[in-house]
């Protein structure tokens, strides 16, 4: 359903996109050798035991098969589970390799970015530190809420407003714990954070002194 969404999607029109949609069809690939190959781990394990009524113990020649055939099968489910492993080490770096190419991409070409809002400099430091560790909102009495970072930290909850009006934060209403709300940065967030990013001012090189511009002023 998600790649249908991209596929119909305006990024498939932003030059360079290609790249990024071949990964993310690696993404895919992967995944599926890695499933296949975790299916097949558990198709050659052994069952445990023959069945038997409840108490009445196997008979000799019966463990006897079970042992075997669990020595056939352990390097075969062994293969099976490293090759899961490394094919799913590669999903992940196709992961990121079709994110950074979709940043990549909208940054080069702000035409086709989605409408995104400008954050103030409380909003961005507010969706940074959410970033940075999670957050989590706390239900208290009489409807009130609180919003507390992982560092132990508040957030305040005039800039998480926007920042959750513009889906920029997922609150997780579902797992909720304790009248806890996990709170995760999402995608469309995590693209305002590269795009709005503060740029340090360059440093002045030693020894020099800013001076103004003076006017050029002639004496006949």
């Amino acid at each position: 359903m998600h790649l249908a969404t991209l596929d119909g999607s305006r990024y498939t029109v932003v030059p360079g996109s290609r790249f990024s949609l071949k990964t993310l069809g690696e993404v895919v690939a992967y995944a599926s050798l890695s499933a296949a190959q975790l299916a097949r781990a558990v198709a050659d394990s052994p069952p445990d035991a023959a069945d038997f009524a409840a108490g009445s113990p196997a008979p000799a020649y019966e463990a006897d098969l079970f042992r075997a055939r669990r020595s056939k099968a352990e390097p075969l489910i062994a293969e099976g589970l490293s090759n899961a492993a490394y094919h799913l080490r590669r999903c992940i770096d196709h992961c990121r390799y079709t994110s950074s190419g979709i940043v990549r991409d909208l940054k080069n070409h702000p035409e086709h970015r989605p409408p995104l809002p400008r954050l103030t400099h409380a909003q961005y430091a507010a969706l940074d530190k959410i970033n940075r560790g999670g957050a989590r909102r706390y239900a208290h009495l009489r409807g009130s809420r609180s919003i507390r970072a992982d560092d132990g930290s508040t957030v305040h909850p005039t800039p998480f407003a926007l920042l959750e009006k513009h889906r920029l934060v997922r609150v997780d209403t579902q797992g909720a714990s304790l009248g806890a709300q996990g709170i995760t940065v999402t995608a469309a967030g995590k693209f305002v954070l590269e795009i709005q990013r503060p740029t340090a001012k360059p440093p002045r090189v030693p020894g020099t002194v800013a001076t103004r511009d003076k006017p050029d002023v002639r004496r006949r």
